[in-house]
């Protein structure tokens, strides 16, 4: 049995698996480890958790640290308020309530009352609360639970007033929304699985159905399938007149395709081709009349809105033009646009009418991430959040008719957040790009190369990093940490331009971009390795290990979270199939050749000393697969060098992340933070 700093690892058993990609022969000897319910597989589970269990309460100060987390998150959380019929809905949690709790009021300053309580879906908080929908006249709502954290949903009708549950259910729900039309509503699922593939079996065939009220599943009308292309999703939505069904369907993570019904049209009998795809990212925003406004990428990397005829989709107008910052999304309220952009990664926004005239640009309370910009057609005022790095979640009320936000509610979180400062620098990468890092810590930090830093990083699927408060990350800050985020190319950061300079065969650019940044950490004598911790998650985790791997003396402590460890058999499982789009497949010779040069599990070189590694993920991550991180880990333990310890930590009863009670955020970030704090060096203070 390998031994790391007095660590006896769990006897991993290798098997004679190999499998020929073009010629080239790659062994796979932990695949055995791919099965989640086998009884080895769930031994070796147990004995995984048995060890890092051990290490860890070995720690001394991690009581401390598990105490000071839970003080830190017991914090009222309240979100936004949303007017529905005669309601006002908001979402609060206490401070370390397990799920987040949906109340009403019937003015903004009447007494709220509780309405739908996900802590009392389940004893121990794991089933969360997914979308919700209210019907038109707002006497219904719709709603998902999740389970474990799996991306498997279910749906439930509740009576709005008497606040009774209908007898309708609806199962197998899966990367859909619900849409209400009259007297029922529109979502997508894939059939029912078995009992033993459902965590891990491919999805396909998804499909939409119509689903009325009062009515049992399986008479739902089913509205659209494709039998030709079960590697697509589909999703369909109802513009707010009624009048559209608008489907999208996507065959990965970018690119779309967009197909309409005019339900006022008898003509019609079923979808037309709006908007062919996939090469770009086309979506609709909402009708105008008998026409479409559409937000699209095509000819404009950073994004531009148009106005769309469905009876002649080559004759477009242009409503809002591509401007120097990239267009994220389009929200609609008061028969208003508000068009939100990134300008270094922090929020601009700008109000427009439907015909695409500048009403004027909103002024926002500082540099951070401000989202919730929409609304209904005959709202005057909506609510917004605003947030960074170390300003907790604050609401404003919005005057669609003046522009102007005023103060709602803000967030009060134990800590002096006046001795807590946020920077952006911005360095070169290996090719000379130049890319965005922002630094929080607390204020008088000296230069001296001693700092302890935890880089974040993500660097994919067109998702930007933006500023966001977290208690878990301000506590690391308490400790005397610095809290780096780099905004990486694969990102949409700056446009579809920064997002394809990341992906397929320039995904290297985007490890490139992580390494450069802990580099510049480095020479600017912000840290050193031996004080540098890197942590990211899913894609993310799919980064830590690529730069672990590549360059292991630059960090001292790697968190890889639910990561895709596994670049040549991803798209075997559950929705890794849709993940093509960004990363290639093994299938084809010249993608194969750039995947296996940075897939993480299979770069770990026996003999080598790596950083402290501590590999996170859950039990029910059917969005990638634990088989990832278990086989990683096995390789990692076999490979590793020196006195670093390389642990796994597999949750239970949880999934990807979303929906996680906030009991298992605290025990997670707990064991997170001792290890990391334990490995740098760091004492608590």
């Amino acid at each position: 049995m390998a031994q790391q700093s007095g660590i006896t690892y769990p006897k991993t058993n290798k098997t004679d698996v190999t499998d020929n990609y073009h010629g080239s022969t790659v062994a796979d000897p932990y695949r055995w480890l791919e099965d989640d319910n086998s009884p080895e597989t769930k031994e070796w589970v147990k004995a995984q958790n048995a060890v890092t269990s051990e290490y860890l309460s070995k720690i001394p100060f991690h009581g401390a640290v598990r105490k000071r987390l839970e003080e830190l998150w017991n914090y009222p959380k309240i979100g936004a308020p949303f007017k529905k019929g005669d309601y006002y809905y908001f979402f609060k949690n206490d401070g370390l309530q397990n799920q987040s709790v949906l109340y009403r009021q019937k003015t903004l300053n009447g007494t709220p009352e509780v309405f739908i309580d996900p802590n009392k879906f389940s004893a121990s908080g794991t089933v969360a609360l997914g979308s919700i929908s209210f019907s038109k006249d707002a006497k219904y709502i719709a709603y998902q639970i999740a389970k474990a954290g799996s991306d498997w949903q279910q749906a439930f009708v509740m009576d709005v007033e008497s606040k009774q549950l209908l007898k309708d259910s609806i199962d197998w729900i899966k990367f859909s929304g619900i849409s209400w039309r009259k007297d029922g509503f529109y979502y997508s699922r894939y059939d029912k699985p078995t009992e033993e593939s459902k965590l891990s079996k491919k999805n396909e065939f998804h499909k939409v159905y119509y689903h009325k009220l009062g009515t049992s599943q399986d008479e739902d009308a089913l509205i659209f399938e494709d039998k030709e292309h079960p590697l697509r999703n589909a999703g369909a939505h109802v513009t707010e007149d009624e009048r559209f069904l608008i489907l999208s369907q996507s065959e990965g993570t970018s690119g779309n395709q967009v197909l309409y019904w005019d339900l006022q049209d008898p003509s019609q009998k079923g979808f037309n081709l709006l908007v062919k795809g996939f090469e770009f990212e086309p979506s609709i925003v909402d009708s105008h009349g008998d026409k479409l406004i559409l937000l699209t990428n095509e000819g404009a990397p950073n994004y531009k809105v148009e106005l769309i005829d469905p009876k002649n989709p080559s004759s477009r107008q242009l409503l809002i033009p591509e401007q120097k910052e990239v267009l994220q999304g389009v929200g609609t309220a008061g028969r208003r646009l508000f068009a939100s952009y990134l300008k270094d990664a922090a929020s601009r926004v700008a109000q427009y009418t439907y015909d695409g005239k500048l009403d004027w640009q909103i002024e926002l309370p500082g540099i951070g991430t401000a989202s919730g910009f929409g609304g209904e057609d005959g709202d005057k005022e909506f609510f917004y959040s605003f947030t960074s790095f170390v300003n907790p979640v604050t609401i404003y009320k919005y005057d669609i008719a003046s522009g102007k936000s005023a103060l709602y509610a803000k967030t009060e979180v134990k800590f002096h957040q006046e001795d807590y400062e946020t920077k952006q620098v911005f360095f070169s990468s290996k090719d000379g790009t130049k890319v965005p890092v922002f630094l929080s810590y607390k204020k008088g930090l000296k230069k001296d190369g001693k700092n302890p830093v935890l880089l974040y990083g993500y660097g994919g699927f067109n998702i930007p990093m933006t500023p966001g408060f977290s208690v878990s990350n301000l506590f690391f800050m308490e400790q005397g940490g610095i809290y780096a985020v780099v905004c990486l190319r694969g990102g949409s950061e700056y446009g579809e331009a920064w997002h394809k300079g990341g992906m397929l065969e320039r995904k290297q650019n985007v490890f490139d971009d992580f390494i450069g940044a802990a580099e510049f950490l480095v020479k600017e004598k912000y840290t050193s390795p031996s004080k540098l911790a890197i942590r990211g998650g899913s894609n993310g985790g799919l980064l830590i290990g690529a730069c672990m791997t590549q360059r292991p003396d630059l960090f001292k402590v790697a968190l890889p979270a639910v990561g895709v460890m596994d670049m040549l058999r991803f798209q075997n499982f559950t929705i890794g199939w849709a993940w093509v789009t960004e990363y290639g497949t093994s299938a084809k010779p010249e993608q194969f050749n750039y995947l296996i040069k940075y897939s993480p599990l299979h770069n770990l070189k026996a003999g080598t000393q790596y950083p402290a590694t501590l590999v996170t993920t859950a039990d029910h991550d059917d969005r990638v697969v634990p088989a990832h991180s278990f086989k990683f880990a096995a390789t990692l333990q076999a490979a590793s060098a020196g006195p670093n310890p390389t642990l796994i930590r597999i949750d239970t009863q949880a999934g990807h992340g979303a929906g996680k009670p906030t009991s298992k955020l605290i025990e997670e970030a707990a064991d997170v933070w001792s290890f990391t704090m334990y490995n740098l060096g760091m004492s608590f203070k």
